[in-house]
Parts: C-alpha cells; structure tokens; sequence
C-alpha cells in the first residue's frame, strides 16, 4: 500500500461558523461608577477563532 505524499485534505468547517449571532458579553470587572460592564455583541466563529463586533442599537421609529 502507498501514500500520495501531495494529497491534500481540504478542511471544511461546519455551516454554523459563518452565521452571526447576538451575544451578552460580561466583563468581570467593575467599571469607575462600581457596576459591572456588560453590553451585546455580534459573535462568530471563523473555525479557528471567535470574531466580535459591535452590536449598536437603535430605536425602530427613528430608522
């Protein structure tokens, strides 16, 4: 039996990993006024690392 030394597997990653989704990020650790820091993201995963951005809220009547 031989290996194909030049064969190449390509990594596929899971359907999921390219869907953005809305995440609670809690930070641990008090901000100056004493209360916890804590917001909403966008999150996904790009198969090797989690991705974050800035999730801006806004009031529907105004858009």
């Amino acid at each position: 039996m031989s290996f194909d030394r030049h064969l190449r597997i390509v990594d596929q990653q899971p359907q999921w990993t390219g869907i953005w989704h809305l995440w609670t990020v809690i930070v641990p650790r008090r901000s100056i006024n004493g209360q916890l820091v804590y917001g909403k993201v966008w999150r996904r995963h790009d198969g090797r690392d989690w991705i974050y951005k800035r999730f801006t809220e806004y009031d529907d009547e105004a858009a």
